[in-house]
C-alpha cells in the first residue's frame, strides 16, 4: 500500500507591519508524515493496528498535535485532526484568525490517502493561542467543483461546526449551544486565573433584572460580590467601599465563560481587593450592535443609572479612581467612549480589541474604516482635553487593521497626557486570550502588589 499526502499550495498568512513573524504557513505534520511512513507497505492488519495506535496517541495527548521544529524554537507545527468515516466528503477548520470566510475551500482538511485520517498542519509562533471550531461534511452527491458553489456549500456547513472531540479544553461559544476548542503554544502567555481555584473563596452572582430609561427597556445586569473571608480564614479587611468594575456583555462572561472563578482566584491571590462587578447583558447580536460603540445612551445607562443603583444596594465607590469600565470589541468602543465623556465616574479603561473601525452613521454589518482615515475616537480622544483616567488597551497581532488602530490610539493617548498601557498578544478577536488579558488588566489598573 502507498500512502498519499496532499500538500496545500496557497498559504493563508497573517503578518504585522513590524515583522513580528506571526505568518500562520500551511505544512504537513511530522506526526502525519511518520504516520504515513508506517501505512506505506502494511497489509489490511497491520494498517487497523498502527492507525488505532496513532489515535489513541491523539487521544491521549490532545489535539491539536504540537511538535517541535528542529532548530527553529520560536515556532511549533500544530495538526488538527479529524477522524472520518466512509460518509464523510471533506471537513472544515474554522480556526479563529488562521481562516478566511471569504475563502473557506483555504481551511478544508486534507485527506491522507484513503484512511479516516483527516489533517491540517500550519506552523505557528510558538506563543501563539486560538480558538476553532470543526465540520464534517456528509452529504450526499457529487461535490462542486466551481468555486462559488463550494464557497456557498462551506458556508452552510459553518452552522454545523462543533468543538473537536479529541481537544481537551473546550470553551462556551456565544449564543450557540456547540462549544469551541482552545489550543495554547508552549511560549503563550500564562493565565493563571482562568479556571476555577479549588479552596478559593467563592463569591456569590446574581442576575438582576434592571429598568432603564435611557435605554428605553428592562435590562439583566450579572453582579458579582466578592468572598467574606479570606484564604486563612480569617475575615476579610475590605475598604468601606468596594472598587467597581462595569463590565460589557455579562451573558457571555458570566452566563457563559463563569468569570467569577477568574475574580475568586485573584482576590485569593491577593492580586486584586475584594471588588465588585456589574456586568450588564448584550442580549443578542441585534440589540448588541444597537447599542454598544461610542453611543451616548449607554454612556448615560452605565453611569447615571447602574452605578448609582449598584451604590444604593452595596458598600460600592463612586470614587472614579476605583471604577474600571472593561469591554471587548464595541464593548471596548463603549468604554473608552464612557471615560472620554464621564471621567467624573469611570478612571480606570480596560479595552480589548477595540472596534475602532466604528463611527457614528456606519451602515448597518459595516465593520471596516474607510482606507487611510484616522479612527473616529482616535480623532475625538486627539481633539479633547486630556481626561483624569488611566487607559489599558489590549490587542491581538491576528487582528488586521485593529492592530494599527489600536497602535495609533495608545500613540495619541499617550501626547495627550495620559497613563496608558498597551498588550500584544499572538492571537485573534478571541475569548480565548481575552479571559487571561482581562484578568492581567485588572490587575494593572486594581492591583495590590506592584
Amino acid at each position: 500500500m502507498s500512502v498519499t499526502m496532499v500538500r496545500t499550495a496557497t498559504p493563508r498568512t497573517h503578518s504585522t507591519p513590524d515583522g513580528s513573524g506571526i505568518a500562520a504557513v500551511p505544512t504537513v505534520g511530522p506526526c502525519v508524515e511518520r504516520l504515513a511512513a508506517r501505512l506505506t507497505g502494511a497489509d489490511p492488519a497491520r494498517r487497523e493496528v498502527v492507525l488505532a495506535e496513532f489515535w489513541a496517541e491523539a487521544a491521549r495527548r490532545g489535539t491539536p498535535l504540537v511538535e517541535e521544529i528542529e532548530g527553529d524554537p520560536e515556532h511549533r507545527v500544530v495538526t488538527f485532526l479529524w477522524r472520518g468515516h466512509r460518509a464523510t466528503r471533506q471537513v472544515l477548520l474554522l480556526a479563529n484568525r488562521l481562516m478566511d470566510r471569504g475563502q473557506l475551500a483555504r481551511s478544508l482538511l486534507n485527506r491522507l490517502s484513503d484512511t479516516e485520517v483527516w489533517y491540517r498542519s500550519y506552523r505557528l509562533r510558538a506563543d501563539h493561542r486560538g480558538s476553532y471550531k470543526m465540520a464534517a461534511d456528509l452529504s450526499p452527491g457529487e461535490l462542486p467543483t466551481e468555486p462559488g458553489r463550494l464557497q456557498q456549500r462551506l458556508l452552510a456547513l459553518t452552522a454545523h461546526a462543533a468543538a473537536d472531540p479529541l481537544n481537551l479544553h473546550p470553551m462556551p461559544s456565544r449564543w450557540r449551544a456547540s462549544d469551541t476548542s482552545v489550543y495554547a503554544l508552549p511560549k503563550a502567555p500564562p493565565q493563571p486565573w482562568a479556571a476555577r481555584r479549588a479552596g478559593a473563596p467563592r463569591g456569590e452572582v446574581v442576575r438582576h433584572r434592571f429598568t432603564s430609561a435611557a435605554l428605553g427597556t428592562d435590562r439583566d445586569v450579572w453582579v458579582y460580590l466578592p468572598p467574606s473571608a479570606a484564604p486563612s480564614g480569617l475575615p476579610v479587611r475590605e475598604p468601606a467601599e468596594l472598587p467597581v468594575l462595569v463590565l460589557c456583555d455579562g451573558d457571555m462572561w458570566f452566563g457563559r465563560l463563569g468569570f467569577q472563578d477568574t475574580l475568586d482566584a485573584l482576590i485569593a491571590d491577593g492580586a486584586v481587593p475584594p471588588l465588585a462587578v456589574l456586568a450588564p447583558d448584550a442580549v443578542d447580536d441585534a440589540t448588541r450592535s444597537r447599542e454598544l460603540g461610542a453611543r451616548e445612551p449607554h454612556v448615560r445607562f452605565l453611569a447615571d443609572e447602574l452605578l448609582p443603583w449598584a451604590a444604593g444596594r452595596w458598600p460600592v465607590t463612586t470614587d472614579p479612581v476605583r471604577t474600571v469600565v472593561a469591554g471587548q470589541g464595541l464593548g471596548a468602543m463603549t468604554s473608552l467612549y464612557a471615560a472620554l465623556l464621564r471621567p467624573d465616574r469611570f478612571g480606570r479603561v480596560l479595552a480589548q480589541s477595540c472596534a475602532l473601525w466604528w463611527r457614528p452613521g456606519l451602515a448597518p454589518g459595516v465593520a471596516t474604516a474607510a482606507t487611510g482615515t484616522v479612527p473616529w475616537l482616535v480623532s475625538r480622544f486627539a481633539e479633547a482635553e486630556p481626561r483624569p483616567v488611566t487607559v489599558h488597551l489590549d490587542v491581538g497581532l491576528h487582528e488586521g487593521a485593529v492592530v494599527e488602530d489600536t497602535r495609533a490610539l495608545y500613540a495619541v493617548l499617550r501626547e495627550r497626557g495620559h497613563e496608558v498601557s498597551l498588550g500584544e498578544f499572538n492571537g485573534g478577536h478571541d475569548y480565548a486570550c481575552w479571559r487571561g488579558a482581562l484578568a492581567d488588566g485588572l490587575v494593572r489598573l486594581l492591583g495590590t502588589r506592584p
